[in-house]
């Protein structure tokens, strides 16, 4: 019966093609072109339309497998997608650290990540107080070591001994990438930096659940990478661990499954999801091509939340970024995931509170939001499962220009790699500078009252180089897009905090209402961006009344804001009557402007406006440095 119905229904609804739907959408846009106004050419290099339909999975070839089966598009697990909420820990002092811990176990995590800077100085008994009470068995447990990676990984399989615990049921894993390191500092770390992987593998072979071998996509994405550098160059350093270490005499079946790809999750949503769901299609048939049993080919996933767009100015939006990214990281089937604190940009140590939303986050998404019940909710979307064809078309190509070079790490070594990260991160900056890319709170829609007054560490307003002194090779720099803005703002601040007041930009509306309250709310935005103290009012009905309270408000600044065909008589009479009091620009870029520089009126912004140079030029006018 119910089928008649639906049956009965559809039939009023004959299928309409896409051509007469394009055709009602150009005739909605009213002579807009279709492709400049609706179609997204991504970073990527290709294009998303707004609107997909059926027969746009025609040409995806990954459609009919499911959940937990080979090329495992759709997931590695068939019953759920459940996944491990991690916290990582500095350990500066062991006891304290197990302390923090076991409160965070309490507190809803189950994966915890240790990071120890220097495994080096590293001894037994801090491996024992800091794995002290935690039920290894009952969750994953990382370490992220700086030196003396290996050291680390001995220490905790003798705890682990010493325990009496069955290694065999431990899970979790060790960042052990010397790949990562030639990428961050310009050299090997070691003469012979795949040896020591193999003999990791050997060494905790007792511990298959255990990956020793991490692959860092990360660093590409917290450089500026699209998703397809990030995804590309992931899967060649990874081919790159199974020629060496095949090369060594180990097998497939013996690397694959202790290594794990650590990506970064980004803003731009359903390409996140698209992605992670690409990684885990192309590894597989990448990894059987050596032959191998469909088991092997899966690809274990540790996400974070990326670094490269959270801000330091308006912290708390970072929190709506990290809620997306996670969301993200979840539909696209992470095995684990770490929420960055929101204030991480700022603290590097991150406040308790930073801590317990960045766990809630995920804990929200599993336990209310019941995320971990559903495999692959985003299987069969159109929108996605083209998206995941297009990201594996474009990271596969570029893995195979890796390849040709050689490999991955040949590839590095001449520079392949690096130009093309740099390039596209290059160009992003550009999008921020311009405000084609928008971070709220920092190039768009600051608060206006937000001040920092003490300047944070270093490595907040200047991306970390960890490149060595002896590098060989141009490497790699994971930094924030936000920065230059951040560093900019900051120099406001401290200077108003010294000089006991802040530069004030004084609004002069006048003319047209429409106009005048456009273009005052633009310009607020924009001097905003840089620390200045912006006034807006309603309005002057004479010159000489604003030009008046411009003096009385002790303006730095005044910003014209009218119409294009007031400002050429208007402009030039406000500017007599200030008679050089304050700096005057004007909100726009009109016709007229030839014949306002010619009265000495040299100063306009508007929505083509380097946003970043213009607002440093102002700050050196008015002697901020």
């Amino acid at each position: 019966m119910a089928n008649n119905v639906h049956a009965k229904l559809f039939s009023e609804f004959p299928p309409t093609p896409a051509r007469e739907w394009k055709e009602k959408v150009i005739a909605d846009l009213k002579g807009a072109d279709f492709d400049k106004k609706l179609v997204w050419r991504t970073n990527e290099g290709f294009n998303v339309q707004p609107m997909y339909r059926r027969e746009d999975l025609l040409e995806v070839q990954h459609l009919g497998t499911f959940p937990g089966e080979f090329p495992y598009v759709r997931g590695n697990k068939k019953e759920n997608n459940d996944w491990f909420v991690r916290q990582d820990i500095r350990v500066e002092d062991a006891a304290s650290a197990n302390r923090k811990a076991l409160e965070v176990l309490n507190r809803g995590a189950d994966s915890l990540g240790f990071a120890i800077s220097s495994g080096a100085d590293f001894s037994k008994q801090e491996m024992r107080a800091l794995l002290e009470g935690i039920c290894l068995e009952c969750i994953e447990m990382n370490f992220v070591v700086g030196r003396g990676k290996v050291r680390v990984l001995q220490l905790f399989r003798e705890v682990v001994d010493e325990k009496g615990l069955d290694p065999a049921a431990l899970r979790g894993g060790i960042n052990i990438d010397p790949i990562g390191k030639l990428m961050l500092e310009g050299k090997w770390n070691n003469p012979r930096p795949f040896e020591l992987v193999k003999e990791a593998i050997a060494g905790s072979a007792a511990m298959p659940d255990f990956k020793v071998v991490e692959v860092s996509g990360y660093i590409f994405n917290n450089s500026g990478s699209s998703v397809a550098q990030e995804l590309g160059f992931s899967l060649a350093a990874g081919v790159e661990y199974l020629d060496r270490l095949t090369d060594l005499g180990l097998t497939v079946e013996e690397i694959a499954p202790r290594l794990r790809f650590h990506f970064a999750t980004g803003s731009k949503y359903f390409m996140e999801i698209a992605k992670l769901r690409a990684a885990r299609l192309l590894w597989a048939r990448i990894a059987k091509a050596y032959g191998t049993e469909d088991r092997f080919c899966r690809m274990n996933i540790h996400a974070e939340t990326s670094e490269w767009n959270k801000t330091l100015y308006d912290p708390n939006v970072n929190m709506l970024r990290t809620q997306t990214e996670a969301m993200s990281a979840v539909l696209g089937g992470v095995d684990s995931f770490t929420v960055h604190p929101y204030d991480y940009a700022y603290e590097c140590c991150p406040s308790e509170l930073g801590e317990r939303v960045a766990r809630n986050q995920q804990l929200l998404l599993k336990e209310e939001s019941h995320f971990g019940k559903i495999v692959d909710p985003a299987g069969g979307s159109y929108y996605i499962e083209e998206l995941t064809r297009l990201i594996a078309e474009a990271a596969w190509k570029l893995f195979l220009d890796a390849q040709e070079r050689g490999g991955f790490a040949k590839a590095l070594e001449e520079g392949f790699v690096q130009a093309a990260v740099n390039a596209t991160a290059r160009k992003r900056d550009l999008d921020i500078v311009n405000r084609k890319e928008n971070f709220l709170g920092t190039n768009q829609y600051p608060n206006f009252n937000e001040v920092i007054d003490a300047p944070p560490c270093d490595c907040v307003l200047e991306p970390e180089d960890a490149t060595a002194p002896d590098a060989v090779i141009e490497t790699l720099k994971p930094y924030r897009g936000t920065q230059p803005f951040e560093a900019a703002r900051l120099k406001t601040d401290l200077r108003a905090k010294a000089a006991g007041r802040r530069p004030v930009v004084y609004m002069f509306p006048m003319g047209s209402l429409a106009m005048r309250k456009a273009r005052a709310q633009f310009a607020c935005n924009f001097f905003a961006c840089a620390g200045f103290q912006v006034i807006d009012n309603n309005g002057f009905k004479t010159v000489e009344e604003g030009a008046r309270a411009c003096r009385e408000n002790k303006a730095d600044i005044v910003v014209v804001c009218s119409s294009d065909e007031e400002y050429e008589t208007l402009v030039p009479q406000i500017n007599a009557a200030l008679a050089g009091d304050a700096i005057v620009v004007v909100a726009g870029n009109p016709e007229c402007r030839p014949r306002l520089e010619a009265e000495g009126v040299t100063r306009f912004i508007h929505v083509r406006s380097n946003l970043l140079e213009e607002l440093k030029k102002y700050q050196t006018e008015l002697k901020i440095s």
